[in-house]
């Protein structure tokens, strides 16, 4: 394969190519260091050394061979860690040559272009299963049990409803927080809960943003100190908006209906 891709495909090509690589797991949720690590091994494998530095913002790839450099874009949203999975694997085959530069671009492009996502139900039950295991920690009765199964579902779906009629960040959480802690707090002022305040702290579980907490924690120890703040700032914020939704629901329901 040696000098073979080289010549057919010209060096901004797979510049390009390599930026795509990157921008796909950035945007996904991986951390600075797998994309950088990623793109310079495709360019490697490529025949085209390529040196690529990666921030939340943006990614600058150039070749070592010559002045070419591109930076791309990079829009951080919502992750789907099933993108970063594939394009690991296709990564891993085209550095081991078992598929070639045509059919990597090809795999790339449908792995950006093509959108990876649950049903409604399965996310549904996902939502209510992750709401369920704090509650065992908290030794909560059953029936205490089930209604977190069944708020952390509402939670979720309002979540995610929100989300799709605004694109201003942690709204949709602070909404979802807020949904949740109105209804444990109202199963608690009629008595059908017997501690709502474990019920919201487990039913909150769908929302919190783990992964960029993970990440912003791995950034850090690995000394990328700008990405993991960016992670960690986000996190924190996405903390207080679920706070924040907490407690007004909490007051809300207070005024309402008292203790």
């Amino acid at each position: 394969m040696e000098g073979t891709i080289m010549g057919t495909v010209n060096e901004s090509e797979i510049v390009t190519l390599c930026g795509q690589v990157g921008t796909i797991l950035l945007e996904n949720g991986a951390e600075t260091a797998r994309v950088e690590n990623t793109v310079e091994y495709v360019g490697r494998a490529a025949d085209l050394p390529v040196v690529c530095h990666a921030t939340m913002t943006g990614i600058f790839v150039s070749s070592e061979k010559s002045a070419a450099t591109r930076i791309f874009k990079v829009r951080v949203g919502d992750f789907n860690l099933q993108k970063v999975d594939e394009i690991n694997t296709l990564s891993r085959q085209f550095s081991r040559h078992e598929i070639t530069y045509n059919k990597l671009k090809k795999e790339v492009q449908r792995v950006d272009q093509e959108t990876l996502d649950f049903s409604w139900l399965t996310k549904c039950i996902g939502a209510g299963l992750v709401s369920m295991p704090p509650m065992l920690l908290f030794k909560a009765t059953w029936g205490d049990l089930f209604l977190a199964f069944f708020v952390g579902i509402i939670g979720y779906v309002v979540s995610q409803v929100v989300s799709h009629h605004t694109k201003t960040p942690y709204i949709p959480v602070a909404i979802g927080s807020l949904a949740i802690s109105v209804l444990a707090n109202i199963l608690g002022v009629v008595n059908i809960a017997h501690d709502a305040n474990y019920i919201i702290i487990s039913a909150l579980m769908p929302l919190v943003p783990g992964v960029p907490m993970t990440n912003s924690l791995r950034e850090i120890i690995e000394k990328n100190t700008i990405s993991g703040l960016v992670r960690a700032t986000d996190a924190i914020i996405s903390g207080i908006s679920i706070g924040s939704g907490v407690i007004i629901g909490q007051i809300f329901i207070k005024a309402i209906l008292g203790d």
